[in-house]
């Protein structure tokens, strides 16, 4: 496969790291702190109904199709029971993996490590949803478009910038290595490439329509436990203007995108 779909899956999940050294900041007073928390919270939040209005819709479509004579009942149950499946796995792989790795011990942990366990919770869900980014660049690709695969490539990258601030916020005024946000940047950049190498070699609609219901069960937790956090912060005026603030950074975001692809 010609290494140029690689390439733009590195650009488009490599920008990720743009919005991390935010994290590095020492002294953050907790209004600061509870609007970037926020502020990430309504990034994820546009992900999530982005996410999965999307699948809904295409689930939807092929119920009309069949209903119309033009398709089968069966295209959308295994397109229902595959959203069905990777949003429950999303869900509930992280309430597994919260209680079998991080314990009964989290309420005891430091206010520091359980910023670093969001952030990278955080991180995993992105990187799910990155996975599925990769893929359609490379579909763009062999799809014989490459200006359309460039133009995906920008897009996102602008879209995971804004990504990667949402996985520094809960990190603000916690002291936090470059290591720690190195590997928190490959694990929610790196399967945008990941998701490009795959495309190139194999393209499969169900796939992605699973990474995608994936990624936004794993979201819907993270949100939990952001909202949790900022609960704890006590500054609930800050907290929705930070809410509403990342929202629509992340719609306008996506409207970009969707005039670039035109």
């Amino acid at each position: 496969m010609d290494p140029t779909a690689w390439a733009l899956g590195l650009l488009a999940g490599g920008t990720i790291f743009l919005g991390l050294p935010i994290a590095r900041l020492r002294r953050v007073s907790t209004k600061t702190r509870a609007f970037l928390n926020a502020a990430s919270t309504g990034i994820l939040i546009f992900l999530l109904v982005e996410i999965t209005g999307h699948l809904l819709e295409g689930i939807e479509e092929l119920i009309e199709h069949a209903l119309d004579g033009e398709g089968t009942m069966a295209a959308a149950w295994q397109a229902g029971g595959l959203f069905v499946l990777g949003f429950s796995i999303g869900l509930l792989g992280l309430v597994w993996f919260e209680r079998r790795y991080l314990g009964g011990a989290k309420n005891g942990l430091s206010l520091g490590r359980k910023a670093k366990q969001t952030a990278m919770m955080i991180a995993v869900g992105l990187g799910l949803h990155n996975l599925s980014e990769g893929l359609a660049i490379a579909q763009g690709y062999a799809g014989g478009s490459l200006h359309l695969a460039w133009l995906l490539a920008i897009g996102f990258a602008l879209h995971n910038a804004t990504e990667g601030f949402g996985i520094a916020a809960p990190l603000s005024g916690h002291q936090v290595g470059w290591g720690f946000l190195s590997a928190a940047g490959l694990v929610a950049g790196g399967p945008t490439f990941l998701g490009a190498v795959i495309g190139g070699w194999w393209v499969s609609e169900a796939t992605e329509t699973f990474c995608l219901a994936l990624a936004a069960g794993t979201i819907l937790y993270v949100v939990g436990e952001l909202l949790h956090l900022g609960r704890q912060l006590k500054e609930e005026t800050i907290i929705g203007v930070g809410l509403l603030v990342g929202f629509f950074v992340a719609m306008v975001t996506d409207f970009l995108l969707v005039a670039a692809s035109k």
